[in-house]
């Protein structure tokens, strides 16, 4: 295992190449046009101010359909960097409403999604990947994968969850 200095010289290094740097910042304004768009064509979800950058590990947005909103839960859209992916995930207001509605899930015997197999340390109920192996190079057509498939996931959801 290299130290903590050794990696910092492996950091300066992979910036100064520029290459990380550039992706980074592309892929950090790409989310948030992402955001934008569906807080514009989505206006009765209730999309969230601000985007988590994460550590390198996740960036994400939430909103909340109202069908959603009410029973207290959140969608969020995420970028996962080391898969280089993006996911959507259900997850609670909290711990206390997601761990309800994972048990309530994972008892139903639903298995459209992933659910993971416990609460501890996990941020979502459900999740999915909306887009395996992400083209950069058209981002509108990206962006309408991932809304295709979000809106997707919200819809099988709802409906799942509409006796509840």
């Amino acid at each position: 295992m290299k130290s903590f200095n050794e990696y910092m010289k492996e950091y300066k290094t992979q910036m100064e190449k520029r290459d990380i740097k550039e992706a980074y910042e592309g892929l950090m304004s790409f989310i948030q046009e992402l955001r934008t768009y569906f807080k514009n064509k989505y206006p009765d979800y209730f999309v969230s101010g601000s985007i988590y950058y994460g550590f390198m590990d996740m960036t994400y947005f939430s909103f909340f359909p109202k069908s959603l909103k009410h029973k207290k839960l959140k969608v969020a859209i995420v970028f996962i960097h080391e898969k280089c992916r993006f996911e959507v995930w259900l997850a609670g207001y909290n711990k206390q409403v997601q761990t309800k509605y994972w048990k309530m899930l994972k008892e139903s015997g639903w298995q459209k999604y992933q659910i993971p197999s416990t609460t501890k340390g996990i941020d979502y109920i459900l999740e999915s990947v909306l887009v395996e192996n992400p083209d950069f190079n058209d981002l509108q057509k990206l962006t309408k994968q991932i809304e295709y498939e979000t809106i997707n996931f919200i819809n099988e959801v709802e409906t799942f969850l509409s006796p509840y």
